[in-house]
């Protein structure tokens, strides 16, 4: 396993109920995160991080992800202009998961297809149906 710079987390008192993060990241090195738009709620996208990527989003109030395909970390909006500007970051109860309410910069997209959301298709009648 490697190092992280966060605690260990602690007996389940102080996980659930501690002032600190101490992400439990998967035997990948991983945590998921689910980004929301900050103002409406929308579900923007499910991605990954590891500990640099939650440092950094901690750090600079700007989203980082971890990108398993190319196995690089990358600050969301980089190229893209899609920047994610956190107004507020939340842990789950046994800190694996992590939910960051956003700001879309740019366009307002969060999807590399170009899509406002990463969830813009819909199971509706035996099929997948693309909507806005």
């Amino acid at each position: 396993m490697t190092s992280t710079p966060f605690p260990a987390p602690g007996d389940a008192t102080a996980l659930e109920h501690g002032a600190a993060i101490t992400p439990r990241f998967d035997a990948h090195g991983l945590i998921a995160c689910v980004a929301t738009h900050a103002q409406t709620g929308e579900v923007l996208m499910l991605a990954w991080m590891n500990a640099e990527a939650l440092k950094l989003t901690l750090d600079t109030g700007l989203a980082h992800y971890f990108s398993r395909s190319r196995q690089a970390l990358w600050k969301k909006g980089a190229t893209s202009g899609q920047l994610q500007v956190v107004r507020e970051l939340r842990i789950d109860c046994d800190q694996d998961a992590v939910w960051i309410k956003v700001e879309p910069q740019g366009d307002g997209g969060a999807c590399h297809t170009g899509a406002r959301s990463c969830f813009y298709r819909v199971w509706e009648d035996g099929k997948l149906v693309e909507r806005p």
